[in-house]
């Protein structure tokens, strides 16, 4: 059974820093897709990162270089490094796994950017 389990949300200051893990648990036939996508009051859910098999790295246009994936293959966790945080980043921070062609969601972090 496959689990995403997520850590790291939390509250921050503008312009502060945080990290949201996520640890990836199943047995999967090949992970394509390891990232993060998140959900702000009054918008639909977005892209934020991911990470593809070939060592790739995408970001929705809104990061602009703010935030960094990483993703670990070896223990199956993916990590967003989210720095010089803004209020409209507050949300709900959703991880998510695609294997093949099943998409595997995580339980959802809080993120408040408090001004």
């Amino acid at each position: 059974q496959v689990q995403l389990v997520e850590s790291g949300g939390g509250l921050v200051q503008v312009g502060g820093s945080l990290k949201l893990s996520c640890k990836v648990f199943g047995r999967f036939l090949g992970i394509n897709h390891m990232g993060w996508y998140r959900q702000v009051p009054g918008k639909q859910r977005e892209l934020v990162a991911f990470a593809d098999r070939d060592g790739g790295a995408f970001y929705g246009d809104f990061v602009r270089g703010r935030f960094t994936i990483y993703r670990d293959d070896a223990v199956k966790t993916v990590d967003l490094q989210m720095t010089s945080l803004k209020p409209e980043d507050t949300g709900v921070y959703y991880c998510n796994v695609i294997d093949w062609d099943v998409s595997y969601w995580g339980q959802g972090s809080q993120v408040t950017v408090s001004s």
